[in-house]
C-alpha cells in the first residue's frame, strides 16, 4: 500500500535502510498533511451532529499530578452536567509525558505548568496557583499565618526530584534568599510528597490548590510567605495545527471561564466561601490560603 503512495506521489516515503523505518522528509509532509485532513474530517463530523444540541463528543486530556484530582474533577463534573452528552478522559503523567502525548496527537488538551509555545504546541494561560510553607500539624510552622523565607534555612525540607520544573525553580528561589534547606526525601509524585510531610519528614513549598483538602481535616498545615509571593503559573497546550473538535473546545472555554469568574470573586466573598467550606474555621493557616491568591500580582513563579 505504501509502495503505491509513493508510486502515485513519485517520491519516496519512508526510508527502508534503516531499522526501524522511519518517514523521509517527503514522508513526513504527507504523512503530517494526511492527520490534519483526518482531525478535520472528525472535527466537522462533530460540529455538523451538534448543531441542534450542545457539546456531545469526547475530550481527552492529559494532566500532570500537581493539578490535583480534585481539583479538576470539579471542572469535569460541572462541564458534564452542562454537556450530558459529552464525555471527559482524564489522565495523569509526568510533565514530559504530558508534552510528549500532545505531541504524538494521543490527547486533545494538556495542562501543564510553564507552558510555553513551540514549533509543535500552542500553549495559553490558565492559571497561577500561590505556593504556601506545609507542614505537619504538630511543626511550630502550624499555628502561624505566615512565615519569612529566611525562617526555612536549615529545615528539613521534603523536595520534588531534581529532574522535574518545580524543584529547579524553587532550588533558585530559596537560592536567591540565601537560603539552605536539608533534603530528606525527593519525590515525582505530589501525593507521596505529602504523605511524607504528614510524617514530619520536613517541610514543603507547594501549590495552595494541592493541598487544601490535608489543611482542612487537619492533616497538614499551610501557611503563606511573609515576604514573597511565590506562584506556579499554569496553561493549557494542544498540538499546533490540529483541528480541536467541538468538545474539546468548550472544554478549554470552559476551563479559562471558570477560573477567571473564581479569580473576579471579591476577597470577603473568598474568604467566606472557604471557611464555610472547612470543618474549623478557626484554623490560622487555613484563613491564610484563603487570603493568599489576592496578593501582589507581581510574582515568582515555581511549579512542576
Amino acid at each position: 500500500m505504501v509502495h503505491q503512495l509513493e508510486k502515485g506521489l513519485g517520491a519516496k516515503l519512508i526510508d527502508r535502510s534503516k531499522r526501524p523505518f522511519v518517514l523521509t522528509p517527503a514522508g513526513e509532509i504527507y504523512y503530517d498533511g494526511c492527520r490534519k485532513l483526518v482531525q478535520h474530517y472528525f472535527a466537522l463530523e462533530e460540529e455538523v451532529m451538534a448543531l441542534h444540541q450542545k457539546a456531545s463528543g469526547q475530550v481527552r486530556i492529559a494532566s500532570i499530578y500537581s493539578i490535583g484530582l480534585s481539583n479538576l474533577d470539579r471542572y469535569v463534573q460541572d462541564f458534564t452536567r452542562a454537556n450530558p452528552g459529552a464525555k471527559v478522559r482524564l489522565e495523569y503523567h509526568h510533565p514530559e509525558r504530558v508534552c510528549e502525548m500532545i505531541e504524538n496527537d494521543e490527547v486533545d488538551l494538556g495542562l501543564i505548568s510553564y507552558a510555553k509555545s513551540t514549533r509543535t504546541i500552542t500553549a495559553q494561560p490558565w492559571c497561577e496557583d500561590p505556593m504556601v510553607v506545609v507542614c505537619a500539624a504538630d511543626h511550630p510552622f502550624a499555628e502561624r499565618e505566615s512565615v519569612r523565607v529566611a525562617e526555612l534555612n536549615g529545615l528539613d525540607y521534603v523536595a520534588f526530584d531534581r529532574d522535574l520544573r518545580i524543584r529547579r525553580e524553587l532550588d533558585r528561589v530559596l537560592s536567591s534568599h540565601n537560603v539552605n534547606v536539608n533534603v530528606m526525601l525527593e519525590f515525582d509524585n505530589i501525593e507521596t510528597l505529602k504523605r511524607a510531610i504528614e510524617i514530619s519528614a520536613g517541610v514543603s513549598l507547594l501549590p495552595m490548590p494541592t493541598v487544601e483538602r490535608e489543611v482542612r481535616s487537619g492533616l497538614l498545615a499551610a501557611a503563606r510567605l511573609q515576604d514573597l509571593v511565590l506562584t506556579r503559573p499554569l496553561g493549557v497546550i494542544h498540538r499546533r495545527g490540529k483541528e480541536l473538535g467541538k468538545t474539546a473546545r468548550a472544554f478549554m472555554d470552559f476551563m479559562l471561564d471558570a477560573r477567571a469568574l473564581q479569580d473576579a470573586v471579591p476577597r470577603s466573598s473568598s474568604t467566606q466561601r472557604e471557611s464555610s467550606r472547612s470543618e474549623d474555621a478557626s484554623l490560622p493557616s487555613h484563613r491564610a490560603l484563603a487570603e493568599i491568591k489576592h496578593e501582589s500580582p507581581s510574582a515568582t513563579h515555581a511549579d512542576a
